[in-house]
């Protein structure tokens, strides 16, 4: 039986931060990037009359279309999929009106995957896989499989058993040998 690894979408397979940081530069004229974010979240770095816009982007109906992923992530996950049961595990419930365009960008980019694949979450300990790789520890906790963390500006600085910092890390950590 195929090992199964669930996949995060933000900030694991689709570059949100550099979206969150493109539309906060525009609106307020900053020049804000990832650098300044080592260590901290967008919200934790913008003038506090800011943030409710900052956490409002992802519900915003255009804010994944035309998103980019991440580097060699769709070649990689592709890969997995030949050997690994795949799925797209997202805590959409944190911005529920980002279901339908998180489904689009899913859809569009993970053909091979099947829409029954894909899991909208609150709580990701309630995914059942072997794996989970996520730019937040937070949903290790209660996860019965093994925790990846995906490096992301936030989490550089934590310490965690498992760690990839790209999409190559992941193809070695899972497909070598």
């Amino acid at each position: 039986m195929r090992k199964i690894i669930a996949i995060d979408m933000d900030e694991t397979l689709v570059d949100t931060m550099e979206r969150h940081l493109g539309w906060y530069n525009r609106e307020f004229n900053q020049s804000l990037t990832k650098a300044d974010l080592a260590g901290t979240k967008i919200y934790h770095r913008v003038p506090a009359e800011h943030v409710s816009a900052v956490r409002a982007y992802p519900d915003h109906p255009d804010f994944f279309a035309g998103i980019p992923p991440l580097p060699d992530a769709i070649d990689v996950v592709r890969e997995l999929h030949e050997h690994y049961k795949i799925v797209i595990a997202t805590a959409a419930m944190e911005h529920p009106n980002s279901f339908a365009a998180k489904y689009q960008w899913l859809v569009e980019h993970l053909p091979f995957l099947s829409p029954m694949n894909f899991i909208f979450c609150g709580k990701k300990s309630l995914v059942k896989a072997d794996f989970l790789i996520d730019d937040s520890s937070r949903h290790f906790n209660g996860f019965v499989g093994q925790g990846v963390l995906f490096t992301a500006p936030h989490n550089i600085h934590e310490v965690v058993e498992r760690r990839v910092n790209n999409w190559q890390e992941v193809r070695q950590m899972f497909l070598a040998g």
